[in-house]
């Protein structure tokens, strides 16, 4: 699903590596949390895999598919494989909430049916059937976050990609969204967050690769602490 293979990433001519000889699985339907302190390199491992970012050296395997060397005209057709949800969320403003799904749909070109038909089910599953027609500013944080794991979901990822997405919501928030995360996972969705949130990670017991100064440190089941 998900393979890095050596991978490091060098971003200034000083030869300061990002990312230092990363190697990890991801399997189909695993729950994947990565952590490490703010710069430790998580978020360049969300955009490598993304393909926002290309490595310096090694390998990256998407799905069976090396994309390492990827064509910029096939990376929008890597993407669709992809659900990638924000910290910032990123949501259109002069569009409501029905608008915003819709429109990852419509990039797709999915058929206007298949569009009317998936965006509700999309919403009543995220639990704003009733939001529809509003627009981002008339919504809570964590219902704009909500949005952006409907808009994410909606074109049916075999993965879900997340940087941070509590990082500015309250705790009971917070767990709300990573309830909709763990049954988006429980459907068979591979699911990997990059998080600073430690009680999270500890609560739910899942997969951690920590990651310290682009080395990546440790990969094992467990807590935060359990895994330094």
């Amino acid at each position: 699903m998900i393979e890095f293979r050596n991978v490091s990433k060098t971003y200034d001519k000083a030869e300061n590596e990002t990312i230092h000889n990363a190697s990890f699985k991801i399997e189909k339907g695993e729950f994947v949390f990565l952590v490490g302190s703010s710069g430790s390199g998580k978020s360049t491992l969300i955009k490598l895999i993304e393909k926002e970012e290309d490595p310096t050296s090694g390998q990256i395997i998407i799905n069976g598919k090396d994309t390492t060397n990827l064509k910029q005209s096939r990376i929008p057709y890597l993407r669709r494989s992809m659900g990638v949800v924000f910290q910032d969320f990123r949501l259109l403003p002069d569009r409501t909430v029905y608008e915003n799904v819709a429109f990852a749909m419509n990039v797709v070109k999915a058929a206007p049916k298949h569009i009317r038909r998936q965006v509700p089910l999309v919403l009543a599953q995220v639990g704003l059937s009733k939001e529809a027609n509003k627009y981002p500013d008339e919504l809570s944080g964590g219902q704009q976050q909500r949005v952006a794991l409907a808009r994410a979901m909606v074109n049916n990822p075999s993965m879900l990609i997340a940087d941070e997405p509590t990082g500015n919501l309250d705790p009971n928030t917070a767990w709300d969204i990573m309830g909709i995360l763990n049954d988006i996972n429980l459907r068979g969705t591979t699911v990997v967050i990059a998080t600073h949130a430690k009680d999270i990670v500890d609560a739910m017991n899942k997969r951690v690769i920590r990651i310290d100064q682009g080395t990546i440190v440790s990969d094992k089941k467990g807590g935060y602490d359990e895994i330094k």
